[in-house]
Protein backbone atom coordinates (compact mmCIF):
# COMPACT_ATOMS: atom_id res chain seq x y z
CA UNK A 1 0.00 0.00 0.00
CA UNK A 2 1.47 3.51 -1.39
CA UNK A 3 1.37 6.47 1.22
CA UNK A 4 2.76 9.03 -1.14
CA UNK A 5 0.72 11.60 -2.11
CA UNK A 6 0.17 13.54 -4.97
CA UNK A 7 -0.64 17.50 -3.65
CA UNK A 8 -1.21 20.25 -6.30
CA UNK A 9 -1.17 24.01 -5.72
CA UNK A 10 -3.89 26.05 -5.60
CA UNK A 11 -2.60 27.88 -8.38
CA UNK A 12 -3.73 24.96 -10.23
CA UNK A 13 -6.80 24.99 -9.47
CA UNK A 14 -7.43 28.83 -10.71
CA UNK A 15 -5.69 28.00 -14.15
CA UNK A 16 -8.48 24.79 -14.53
CA UNK A 17 -11.46 27.58 -13.61
CA UNK A 18 -9.98 29.70 -15.92
CA UNK A 19 -10.14 27.16 -18.89
CA UNK A 20 -13.68 26.07 -17.86
CA UNK A 21 -14.87 29.84 -17.75
CA UNK A 22 -13.11 31.02 -20.90
CA UNK A 23 -14.69 28.11 -22.40
CA UNK A 24 -18.07 28.53 -21.07
CA UNK A 25 -17.81 32.38 -22.10
CA UNK A 26 -16.82 30.68 -25.90
CA UNK A 27 -19.68 28.41 -25.95
CA UNK A 28 -22.17 31.44 -24.95
CA UNK A 29 -20.73 33.34 -27.24
CA UNK A 30 -21.29 30.84 -30.09
CA UNK A 31 -25.29 30.73 -28.84
CA UNK A 32 -25.46 34.52 -28.96
CA UNK A 33 -23.88 34.44 -32.38
CA UNK A 34 -26.76 32.05 -33.49
CA UNK A 35 -29.55 33.50 -31.71
CA UNK A 36 -28.72 36.56 -34.18
CA UNK A 37 -28.18 34.83 -37.14
CA UNK A 38 -31.30 33.00 -36.33
CA UNK A 39 -34.08 35.29 -34.86
CA UNK A 40 -32.87 39.14 -35.30
CA UNK A 41 -35.62 40.60 -33.05
CA UNK A 42 -33.65 38.39 -30.23
CA UNK A 43 -30.91 41.55 -29.92
CA UNK A 44 -33.21 44.45 -30.85
CA UNK A 45 -32.73 47.61 -27.69
CA UNK A 46 -34.90 50.57 -27.29
CA UNK A 47 -33.41 53.34 -29.59
CA UNK A 48 -32.87 50.48 -32.54
CA UNK A 49 -29.17 49.58 -34.49
CA UNK A 50 -28.19 53.35 -33.45
CA UNK A 51 -28.51 52.95 -29.33
CA UNK A 52 -25.64 50.49 -29.86
CA UNK A 53 -21.94 51.36 -29.45
CA UNK A 54 -20.65 49.32 -32.39
CA UNK A 55 -23.71 49.33 -35.20
CA UNK A 56 -23.67 46.97 -37.57
CA UNK A 57 -25.90 44.34 -38.90
CA UNK A 58 -27.22 41.66 -36.47
CA UNK A 59 -25.78 39.17 -39.47
CA UNK A 60 -22.43 40.72 -39.17
CA UNK A 61 -22.65 40.79 -35.23
CA UNK A 62 -23.46 37.27 -35.56
CA UNK A 63 -20.70 35.46 -36.88
CA UNK A 64 -18.37 37.63 -35.40
CA UNK A 65 -19.53 36.25 -31.86
CA UNK A 66 -19.48 32.92 -33.02
CA UNK A 67 -16.33 33.28 -34.95
CA UNK A 68 -15.14 34.93 -31.14
CA UNK A 69 -16.43 32.05 -29.30
CA UNK A 70 -14.22 29.45 -31.10
CA UNK A 71 -11.81 31.37 -30.22
CA UNK A 72 -12.01 31.65 -26.64
CA UNK A 73 -12.57 28.22 -26.48
CA UNK A 74 -9.32 27.13 -28.22
CA UNK A 75 -7.96 29.63 -25.44
CA UNK A 76 -9.77 27.44 -23.07
CA UNK A 77 -8.46 24.06 -24.68
CA UNK A 78 -4.60 25.60 -25.22
CA UNK A 79 -4.92 26.42 -20.99
CA UNK A 80 -5.09 22.62 -20.29
CA UNK A 81 -1.89 22.20 -22.40
CA UNK A 82 -0.10 24.06 -19.73
CA UNK A 83 2.14 25.66 -22.68
CA UNK A 84 3.36 29.45 -22.11
CA UNK A 85 1.91 30.07 -24.95
CA UNK A 86 -1.81 29.12 -23.82
CA UNK A 87 -1.18 31.43 -21.53
CA UNK A 88 -0.27 34.20 -23.04
CA UNK A 89 -3.01 33.42 -25.71
CA UNK A 90 -5.61 32.79 -22.62
CA UNK A 91 -4.78 36.27 -21.18
CA UNK A 92 -5.11 38.66 -25.01
CA UNK A 93 -8.04 36.39 -25.40
CA UNK A 94 -10.22 37.51 -22.20
CA UNK A 95 -8.86 41.25 -22.37
CA UNK A 96 -9.96 41.75 -25.52
CA UNK A 97 -13.35 39.99 -24.57
CA UNK A 98 -13.76 42.32 -21.89
CA UNK A 99 -13.21 45.20 -24.13
CA UNK A 100 -16.03 44.05 -26.45
CA UNK A 101 -18.58 43.29 -23.97
CA UNK A 102 -18.45 47.35 -23.87
CA UNK A 103 -19.75 47.23 -27.07
CA UNK A 104 -22.44 44.65 -26.10
CA UNK A 105 -23.62 46.58 -22.86
CA UNK A 106 -26.43 48.17 -24.27
CA UNK A 107 -28.21 44.68 -25.42
CA UNK A 108 -27.72 42.81 -22.57
CA UNK A 109 -25.98 44.94 -19.70
CA UNK A 110 -25.91 41.97 -17.20
CA UNK A 111 -24.04 39.85 -19.24
CA UNK A 112 -22.27 42.39 -20.05
CA UNK A 113 -20.75 42.84 -16.65
CA UNK A 114 -20.71 38.93 -15.63
CA UNK A 115 -18.39 38.56 -18.37
CA UNK A 116 -16.35 41.28 -17.47
CA UNK A 117 -16.08 40.18 -13.65
CA UNK A 118 -14.99 36.21 -15.33
CA UNK A 119 -12.56 38.21 -17.45
CA UNK A 120 -11.01 39.91 -14.32
CA UNK A 121 -11.00 36.30 -12.44
CA UNK A 122 -9.38 34.25 -15.39
CA UNK A 123 -7.11 37.55 -16.03
CA UNK A 124 -5.76 36.78 -11.93
CA UNK A 125 -5.92 33.46 -12.30
CA UNK A 126 -3.60 33.43 -15.33
CA UNK A 127 -1.13 35.78 -13.84
CA UNK A 128 -0.96 34.62 -9.93
CA UNK A 129 0.87 31.08 -9.40
CA UNK A 130 1.82 30.45 -13.23
CA UNK A 131 4.97 28.24 -12.58
CA UNK A 132 3.18 26.23 -9.55
CA UNK A 133 0.42 25.57 -11.84
CA UNK A 134 2.20 24.76 -15.12
CA UNK A 135 4.46 21.90 -12.86
CA UNK A 136 0.88 20.15 -11.50
CA UNK A 137 -0.62 20.80 -14.42
CA UNK A 138 2.36 18.56 -16.91
CA UNK A 139 2.74 16.25 -14.27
Amino acid sequence: MSTDSYKTSAASGWVVFAAAMLFIVGAVDVIQGLAALLKQTTYVIPGGEGALLVTTSYDAWGWALIIWGAVLILAAASLFGAKGFGRWFGIVAVIINMIVQIAWFPAYPLWSLVAIGLGVAVLWALTAGWQDAKADLRG
